[in-house]
């Protein structure tokens, strides 16, 4: 392959690895978040520092403390010398919390992160998570806005959300004339 072309697939798999934690993390799906990660990595977020089985621990203690919430990728880079990276990827996330009720968090940063290429797979070896702005809320979000979303499609963090069906099938019937 040639150089340009195995740099596009490099940075098309670092990007996936990043997409991996953050799907594996709103379906709290433990397996999938630990892809991202190589055996021996360290994370550095926010409130705790250490080895990722005892991050994913920390990180699905927390979210299960939220009735829903996501992660969300925007402005990525990656900067990839041979089988070593070093990407950051900018996130912003959005949660509403079970106590209070409806009270919003919504902050923004950066995943400042180190990955190695080990038998062919990309995957984080050192990340420290970056938070530039935080704010929080209870009056965007109403207990008949919360209704409103409960009937349209019900949300799963774990393995029985519909983004794991195969095939997808719909539930609700289309709105008749």
């Amino acid at each position: 392959m040639n150089a340009r072309l195995q740099e596009l697939c490099d940075r098309a798999d670092i990007f996936d690895c990043m997409q991996r934690y953050a799907r594996g993390m709103d379906r709290r799906d433990r397996d999938l978040l630990r892809s991202a990660y190589h055996d021996d990595a360290v994370d550095e977020h926010i409130g705790f520092v250490g080895p990722i089985d005892e991050f994913i621990d920390w990180a699905f203690a927390y979210h299960r403390t939220q009735t829903r919430y996501q992660h969300y990728l925007l402005n990525h880079t990656a900067d990839i010398a041979d089988d070593q990276a070093h990407a950051e990827t900018y996130y912003l996330f959005v949660g509403t919390d079970r106590e209070p009720p409806n009270h919003l968090t919504v902050n923004g940063g950066r995943y400042v992160d180190r990955l190695e290429r080990r038998d062919g797979r990309w995957a984080i070896v050192a990340r420290v998570c970056i938070v530039e702005w935080h704010t929080e809320s209870t009056s965007l979000i109403t207990d008949e806005t919360i209704g409103f979303l409960a009937d349209i499609m019900t949300v799963a963090h774990d393995r029985t959300d519909t983004s794991y069906d195969r095939p997808l099938t719909l539930t609700r019937a289309p709105a008749g004339p």
